[in-house]
């Protein structure tokens, strides 16, 4: 018999996964035929992931290469989302410092306006059109420009990252054929490129992150070239696939409640509490990175056996009536929405700023310049990776677009 978490996965209910989810939720933690063990409930979730006894580590054969695709390349040491306390905490830190507050509390809002510049001169490409593809023409390039433009680099580069960004979501996707070999290669491409940025903003050091990583010294808290390496493609590929499906998942809500759009098009300052409930009704990632039992832990009636597996079902979660009144309701106007669109505990997006920048401004726009818009196919096709669940494709139509100021 086919699980309910099974269900989930089939590409068949990748449109609408959350009756499947409130079906998950009436077994808090369900023990899987491999043994490893699913958790639905926001409680239960959020108590596991502040919980020590849970271990990120990556999951390692008896040759001590990684398992499975979401693992990474075997040739690459971890990033730091896929390390535990004290190692996690260190390599965090020297990212953070220059990527936000309290160190560099400018990073993110310095991007502002060259994201509201690329995000107008991506509506100004539709041109003539009275049809967009909000995937291919607008929310996948954005984040691909922006990025780079983060990272420092150079902008005749960017049509290489774009190419990277399909095979890394095609490898972390478990039904890809050799999904290892595929990030192997791709990361291994990525790694050579972006060691050549780094050298050459050792000798002409930017105010991109990249040149404030590169100029620390490792034995002062900094990175080591391979740490700095395998985080930035990190960086890369999560803020990328979470940030178009966040801006994708959040059109295609708007489009089927209009009287939220035409509220965020008449009070664009609505757009901080209409992103952060997207965020906890059509989140941009499903479920989080496998983690590890380091013990038994009992919890919610049932007892997780040590080295088992654990799948935590964040959207399910983010939508377990005993946390949220009207759960499967949209409602920007929600009181004590913290969801787990961005995860929780130490492992909190490290990138969740500036995905939540790049959608508010993007939401904004496009609710504001595209006159009369509807949906084509609803619901549409969706791209099969059950985690990082967003549409592949959202044909929009409208009647004509707004000038850009």
């Amino acid at each position: 018999m086919t699980s309910v978490y099974e269900q989930i996965l089939d590409q068949s209910n990748r449109a609408n996964p959350y009756p499947l989810y409130a079906e998950l939720r009436k077994t808090p933690v369900a023990r899987q035929d491999d043994g490893s063990y699913v958790v639905s409930t926001y409680r239960e979730i959020v108590a596991l992931l502040h919980d020590p006894r849970v271990s990120s580590e990556r999951l390692r054969a008896p040759d001590g290469r990684p398992q499975g695709a979401e693992e990474g390349a075997a040739d690459m040491p971890a990033s730091f989302i896929n390390l535990d306390p004290p190692a996690h905490d260190a390599c965090r830190r020297a990212l953070m410092r220059h990527f936000g507050p309290p160190e560099t509390p400018d990073r993110i809002e310095g991007l502002r306006g060259r994201t509201a510049e690329i995000v107008t001169t991506l509506i100004n490409g539709f041109g003539d059109r009275n049809q967009v593809d909000i995937v291919d023409d607008f929310a996948y390039p954005l984040p691909v420009t922006v990025i780079c433009s983060l990272l420092g680099v150079p902008r005749e580069d960017e049509p290489r990252f774009s190419k990277w960004a399909n095979a890394l979501i095609e490898g972390l996707d478990p039904r890809t054929e050799d999904p290892v070999r595929l990030l192997t290669t791709t990361e291994r491409e990525m790694g050579a490129y972006l060691n050549d940025v780094i050298e050459s903003h050792l000798r002409n050091p930017g105010d991109d992150l990249l040149s404030a990583l590169a100029g620390e010294d490792p034995a002062r808290g900094g990175l080591s070239r391979e740490q700095l390496l395998v985080n930035a493609i990190l960086l890369f590929v999560a803020g990328h696939e979470t940030t178009v499906n966040l801006i994708t998942n959040g059109m295609l809500t708007l489009l089927r409640h209009p009287g939220a759009l035409d509220r965020l098009r008449e009070e664009p300052d609505s757009v901080d509490r209409i992103v952060e409930e997207l965020l906890r009704y059509e989140p941009p990632v499903h479920f989080a990175l496998r983690r590890i039992a380091l013990t038994d832990i009992e919890i919610a009636g049932t007892t997780i056996p040590k080295s088992a597996t654990i799948i935590l079902a964040l959207a399910a979660g983010s939508r377990d009536p005993d946390r949220f009144d009207d759960p499967d309701k949209f409602d920007p106007d929600r009181e004590d929405n913290e969801h787990l669109g961005f995860n929780s505990g130490i492992h909190y997006c490290f990138g969740a700023p500036l995905a939540r920048l790049e959608t508010q401004l993007a939401l904004t726009e496009l609710a504001r310049r595209l006159r009369n818009p509807q949906l084509v196919t609803d619901p549409p096709p969706y791209r099969p990776n059950p985690r990082l669940r967003g549409p592949r494709h959202l044909l929009v139509t409208f009647d004509e677009i707004a000038p850009s100021s």
